[in-house]
């Protein structure tokens, strides 16, 4: 049997989930929690408020926090880290591969403008949603599954099963 198009220079899924579980248990070691990108990305835009109007950011109620007297720089944490370690890794992995090239995923007849900008205006959503919920997906799937939460086996069993809905009506601009 040979393999898909699609397939060619990934990993085995099988090693790669395992890495990715050794991974965790690294973190939760060495760290004291799990998984996480969220709080990255709140910490960025944090900084690049600050530097445009430094008074709505002590004086708002969350960001405040990461400018707390006598604190670190808020860019100055593991997650911060994380993500550009993850940023790197992908980089990685896409050039060992041979599989670097900029293009946009998008069904044949499906708009490149249309995809970018409901992407966009997706990872908006997602983005607040992810502030509004205290973590991200990969938090709530990774680090939440592997402590055995309630809460985050359900929260997953979710998000799969209205993918599996999903996806049946937008098919067609996939193909």
């Amino acid at each position: 049997m040979t393999k898909p198009d699609y397939a060619k220079g990934y990993w085995n899924p099988f090693v790669a989930g395992i890495a990715l579980g050794l991974v965790l248990l690294l973190t939760f070691y060495i760290m004291g929690t799990g998984l996480g990108a969220s709080g990255a990305v709140a910490r960025t835009a944090a900084v690049v408020t600050h530097a445009i109007d430094p008074q709505l950011v002590e004086k708002n109620q969350y960001f405040k926090e990461f400018y707390k007297p006598g604190g670190d720089h808020p860019l100055v944490d593991w997650m911060v880290f994380e993500v550009i370690g993850v940023f790197i890794g992908g980089i990685v992995a896409v050039l060992t591969a041979r599989r670097f090239n900029i293009s946009v995923g998008k069904g044949a007849s499906f708009p490149v403008i249309l995809r970018l900008i409901l992407a966009f205006g997706g990872g908006i959503i997602g983005g607040i949603g992810t502030r509004f919920a205290m973590g991200c997906t990969s938090g709530q799937a990774l680090s939440g599954g592997a402590t055995m939460a309630l809460g985050s086996w359900v929260f997953m069993m979710m998000v799969f099963a209205t993918a599996f809905v999903a996806a049946y009506f937008v098919r067609k601009e996939w193909q």
